[in-house]
Order: structure tokens, then sequence, then C-alpha cells
């Protein structure tokens, strides 16, 4: 199977490690907090998760202090 990169579609870049860094907390510290698992996280911190729950983005925004646009772009 063809990945969106290499057809040169864009794909949603999430930027929750560079978040997490900025706020001094860890995965694991956000996960709990937010109600996910830290695998589940680190699913979504990867690039890897083809969905996301509207109710785990509010709880992310909230958890971080930011809007959905400061943890995902599309490029």
């Amino acid at each position: 199977m063809v990945s969106s990169d290499e057809l040169g579609t864009p794909g949603v870049v999430c930027h929750i490690d560079r978040l997490v860094a900025e706020r001094g907390i860890t995965l694991a510290a956000l996960a709990e907090q937010v109600g996910v698992t830290p695998v589940n996280l680190s699913v979504l911190k990867n690039n890897r998760a083809k969905a996301v729950r509207f109710s785990t983005l509010a709880a992310l925004c909230e958890a971080l202090n930011c809007q959905p646009g400061d943890l995902f772009t599309v490029e």
C-alpha cells in the first residue's frame, strides 16, 4: 500500500512531544491527566493514529492549555 507521503498528499502531524517538553511534564503524566493509556498517547505522538475522539482532543487541549491547532498541523 502507498502512504500519503509517497503520494505527495498532506498529512496531519502531531506536536504533543513539543508541547509536553515546553510544559515540563512527562507523557505518562499527560496520559493519566487526560484519561488515555500511555501507549495510545504514544501512537498519537508518533503520527500513527487514524483518528482522535473529540473528547480526547478537548482533554488534551485542557491539560496542555492549548488549542487544537497547537497540537496538530497539516503538512
